[in-house]
């Protein structure tokens, strides 16, 4: 946070006119001044992530240029008119010129420190999208089956390297997908845990009338579920091992959210409160780190070393270990191993978060 003490917390509407106020040319750059300018006391930094994604159609675009309208609502009508033969259709529009417009994009997220704490912060969850004419109305060389083909287009390429002539942006849009576009990660994680465990103990009557049943044991014995699980209303959600294990090992003089952002949801489903978020490196190592049995422990002491210099955070590859994609989690395994013998040798605090997690493990 800057010396000046907060006015108010962002909220979607105002954060929404922050957005669009922004001049698609100076977006980018204006983007962090202008959430400063409007929330006073904070200071935000905005980090962008490479998950290329389009959202479906918007516009139909004459061939001069000319916009025709919603896309949907203009080959609904172009359909009415034929009657909604879909044959006549496709013959009026395969050459006549009228590409579809969509939004294409890629994540983007704005944090800014509420305190010295590894969870406080702020985080916005963005959208930093381009709109582009994306490719013809209908498929040239093959007719439509049916009208959801139409308005699912399929035959043009949507791929981040796809070349499509640009038509407006970049903009952002505040992306609230499942109530995680704004938050203070603290509160958030409080929330989790309370939900957690109030969704385990609403279960406890269930729970202690139940039994197991052992597999393969001569007396065929029934054990009590509790019994066999006496830490099961102490379960700690893997969203708060990972900013405790951030806040106890030697990441922990480096702001998180200069390295991860927090894809966020919080939604409710099937009756049941789903809450929690898969963590999104800024930065990812360059090479996947793999365990294979011909590879020495000491190697892999190697290769950690070679990723935290490479992402410039010591202990970095336990949180991409976490993460599963590009560090192997057998590769902690290995690294526990040659800890319990004696083989290799971690930072105190580091060797203690790799052996609590080796012992319960989380993944995302």
């Amino acid at each position: 946070m800057s010396d000046q003490k907060p006015v108010r917390l962002p909220d979607p509407a105002s954060v929404e006119t922050v957005l669009t106020s922004l001049q698609a040319q100076s977006a980018d750059a204006e983007l962090a001044p202008a959430l400063n300018k409007t929330f006073p006391g904070f200071a935000f930094t905005v980090a962008t992530i490479d998950d290329f994604y389009w959202r479906s159609p918007h516009a139909v675009v004459a061939a001069d240029g000319t916009r025709c309208g919603d896309h949907r609502a203009w080959i609904e009508r172009e359909l009415a008119e034929l009657g909604g033969d879909l044959t006549a259709f496709w013959h009026r529009h395969r050459g006549a010129g009228e590409k579809f417009a969509e939004w294409r994009g890629a994540s983007a997220f704005a944090f800014a420190p509420t305190g010295p704490g590894v969870a406080d912060f702020i985080q916005l969850s963005l959208g930093r999208e381009i709109e582009v004419l994306a490719g013809p109305v209908v498929d040239p060389d093959y007719r439509p089956c049916c009208a959801d083909d139409l308005l699912e287009p399929s035959w043009v390429r949507r791929e981040p390297d796809a070349v499509a002539p640009m038509l407006a942006g970049p903009i952002y849009r505040l992306r609230g997908r499942a109530g995680g576009g704004i938050v203070h990660m603290r509160s958030f994680l409080a929330r989790q845990a309370r939900i957690e465990r109030e969704q385990r103990e609403a279960r406890r009557p269930e729970l202690e009338n139940r039994v197991i049943h052992e597999v393969g044991s001569e007396s065929k014995r029934d054990i009590a579920f509790l019994d066999a699980n006496p830490d099961w209303f102490d379960f700690v959600p893997r969203e708060n091992r990972f900013f405790a294990d951030w806040e106890r090992s030697s990441a922990c003089d480096h702001r998180i959210f200069d390295h991860w952002a927090f894809d966020i949801h919080d939604l409710e489903h099937r009756d049941r409160r789903e809450i929690g978020f898969i963590p999104r490196p800024l930065r990812s190592p360059s090479e996947q780190l793999l365990a294979k049995d011909s590879v020495s422990v000491h190697r892999l002491m190697e290769r950690i070393e070679a990723i935290d210099a490479e992402v410039g955070l010591p202990f970095a590859w336990f949180f991409f270990l976490t993460h599963g994609h590009w560090v192997d989690p057998d590769v902690g395994d290995a690294i526990a191993e040659g800890l319990r013998q004696g083989r290799v040798r971690l930072p105190d605090r580091d060797a203690a978060v790799l052996l609590a997690w080796a012992d319960k493990k989380y993944l995302f």
